[in-house]
């Protein structure tokens, strides 16, 4: 069941491209201005406030729902006749990229890195720099690309050319269907390196199987099946302060099951982590990582490069090594 609330809009804090940060009654509040329409002070809204409420690990902000002021009776997108989010209440038509382009169901060898979280974009794009990238998000976090202010950084420093919503995602220079239409819609516009990952946040159950990480088993799965070369940023980590977490993810071994031999993975030189994984990795000099990332927001579960140096030196080290295949 939905929890909505109805307010009124006390402050505007941030305008980005397709979001705004605001004040609904006093409490923190998102919007997507393409879904919603445009928002301006004293508009009567309602406001999704379950997240927040039940500490949903949302942010501790509310998502604008509906602007009763200006917001009713939008017009679709033209020549739009594709659903996002299809038979729900925010179901929306949108252009797909399929749409427009004559994509190839073979990707001719172009490297696609698949992230388990968006945490570890930054620092794959970082290893990228000079190369035309192409940004895909999935399903198993933040839907919207919007909220990712990564992304932004990446988008202004050109270490991502083109962005793609696949699936349930919205909001990307492109939308696709699924995950193998993203990457063949990345090959047609001339991406020399795909980057996979979810949104900001991620959905979890305790399971191993069951949390949003898996979305790099299916990038890893599409690229091999149209042609291409999969690299995993493996997740690793110093652990927390009670030493939790430590060493290489479940959630890499699980996204790597049942890939034997079909994926490349990096393993980042000097790490101190011993793992069976580092046996059929392929080792990558990463002693530059901190310069190459030098200006980047580098955050991972509230820690920085000098709390979980691994964690970033990892992700990075994928990016390298898709670099070196992509100049084979």
């Amino acid at each position: 069941m939905l929890s909505l609330r109805r307010g009124r809009i006390t402050a505007v804090v941030e305008r980005h491209e397709g979001l705004a940060r605001l004040e609904v009654d006093g409490t923190p509040c998102i919007a997507y201005p393409r879904l919603t329409g445009p928002i301006a002070l004293g508009d009567d809204v309602l406001v999704n406030v379950q997240a927040r409420v039940l500490h949903l690990g949302s942010g501790g902000f509310d998502v604008l729902y509906a602007n009763l002021t200006r917001g009713l009776e939008l017009a679709a997108s033209e020549g739009a006749h594709v659903m996002k989010l299809p038979y729900t209440p925010l179901q929306f038509a949108t252009r797909h990229g399929e749409e427009d382009s004559a994509l190839s169901e073979r990707s001719n060898g172009m490297p696609v890195v698949a992230c388990s979280l968006h945490s570890q974009v930054a620092p794959v794009c970082a290893a990228l720099v000079g190369l035309r990238v192409a940004y895909v998000q999935l399903a198993g976090g933040a839907l919207p690309l919007a909220l990712s202010d990564a992304t932004r950084e990446l988008r202004r420093r050109e270490l991502v050319r083109l962005t793609i919503g696949a699936g349930a995602c919205f909001g990307g220079d492109a939308e696709a269907v699924n995950i193998y239409s993203a990457l063949a819609l990345a090959h047609a516009q001339e991406a020399q390196v795909a980057v996979c990952a979810i949104g900001p946040g991620i959905v979890g159950t305790g399971s191993r199987l069951g949390h949003g990480g898996m979305a790099a088993a299916e990038a890893l799965a599409a690229t091999v099946g149209l042609g291409g070369r999969a690299v995993l940023a493996v997740r690793m980590s110093a652990g927390d302060s009670r030493g939790r977490h430590r060493g290489v993810s479940h959630h890499a071994e699980a996204v790597l099951s049942g890939q034997a031999g079909l994926v490349d993975v990096a393993w980042p030189r000097g790490c101190p982590f011993e793992h069976a994984l580092a046996d059929r990795a392929t080792e990558v000099d990463v002693t530059d990582w901190r310069e190459a990332c030098a200006g980047l927001t580098l955050e991972h579960m509230g820690r920085g490069p000098d709390d979980d140096p691994w964690f970033f030196a990892a992700a990075f080290a994928a990016g390298r090594l898709a670099r070196q295949l992509c100049e084979a």
